[in-house]
């Protein structure tokens, strides 16, 4: 069961229980701070993951030069 299971009436119902804990006032800068978390997520993940392949494009490099001698 994932996020998928959800559908849209869990949506809705989250998104009210939500409007009721924290106000109408604060909801906007839960959603802004959340945004931006998962931004910096995902380019954080992006740059790891670019880092992981140049080294491994080394490696390649220094075995594939290895074989050639």
């Amino acid at each position: 069961m994932g996020l998928g299971a959800i559908g849209v009436p869990g949506l809705i119902l989250i998104l009210i229980i939500a409007l009721v804990v924290f106000g109408p006032k604060k909801l906007p800068e839960i959603g802004k701070a959340a945004g931006e978390t998962l931004k910096e997520f995902k380019k954080s993940a992006n740059d790891l993951t670019s880092d992981a392949k140049e080294e491994i494009d080394e490696v390649k490099a220094i075995v594939t030069d290895k074989d050639d001698k």
